[in-house]
């Protein structure tokens, strides 16, 4: 349901997830309007900035001699990851969200955030309440980060077009599914979601229940828009 929303700035961060180069010029993991999404994510992060919100960049790099090959996964033809290859320049962060001095970056070799063990002592430590989430892919890197925060006592606000997939489709779902689980946590855009950093108060979508949305094919655009 949509209801009037406000964090507190000084106990929130914010997590800016595999916005990297890769997305945008390797042809099989190029997320369409990746654009759009970076220039929303840059906002955020310059409301982060002004603000003295905690910034947390982290980047998929994996490298078979930090965590060897899992049963199943794919590798190219000479044992290579088939995607992030840690060697590979397309694993750099985007420079429209390059981070600063002093912002934490978290190098990671599986989906969620907080896979490497190093995320959650630091929220902890720095009395984290809200983490803000933005980054790619939707139903991917995003939603496990996202399941894992909320096991951890963090509330989410979900930043709807400051993340991105494959397709407007599979991030459109992959939103509306996480909104139907996000116990805690709330949905919004960038623009509601940089004020709220500046500590105002804004309507948003706000989970009431376990899954609260029931979506079609024919009206999960419409569901989304109107999260």
């Amino acid at each position: 349901m949509r209801q009037e929303l406000t964090i507190d700035p000084q106990r929130a961060a914010l997590i800016l997830v595999d916005l990297q180069e890769e997305q945008r010029h390797d042809p099989y993991y190029v997320v369409p309007d990746l654009d759009v999404v970076l220039a929303n994510a840059r906002g955020l992060l310059e409301a982060a900035r002004a603000h003295g919100v905690r910034v947390v960049h982290v980047a998929y790099k994996r490298d078979f001699k930090a965590v060897p090959k899992r049963p199943f996964e794919p590798v190219t033809a000479d044992g290579r990851p088939t995607f992030s290859d840690a060697t590979s320049p397309l694993v750099a962060i985007c420079a429209e969200v390059t981070p600063r001095a002093g912002e934490t970056v978290i190098e990671k070799n599986d989906a969620s955030a907080f896979s490497t063990g190093a995320l959650e002592p630091m929220l902890r430590v720095a009395g984290v309440e809200w983490v803000i989430v933005a980054g790619v892919w939707t139903e991917a890197c995003v939603a496990a980060t996202v399941r894992d925060a909320i096991p951890r006592g963090l509330r989410v606000l979900l930043v709807k077009d400051a993340c991105g997939s494959g397709s407007a489709a599979m991030h459109q779902t992959g939103i509306l599914n996480l909104a139907n689980r996000l116990n805690g946590g709330a949905v919004t855009n960038a623009a509601n979601a940089c004020r709220l950093i500046a500590g105002e108060a804004v309507d948003a979508w706000v989970a009431e229940k376990q899954v609260p949305i029931l979506f079609s094919y024919e009206d999960a655009s419409k569901q989304y828009e109107a999260l």
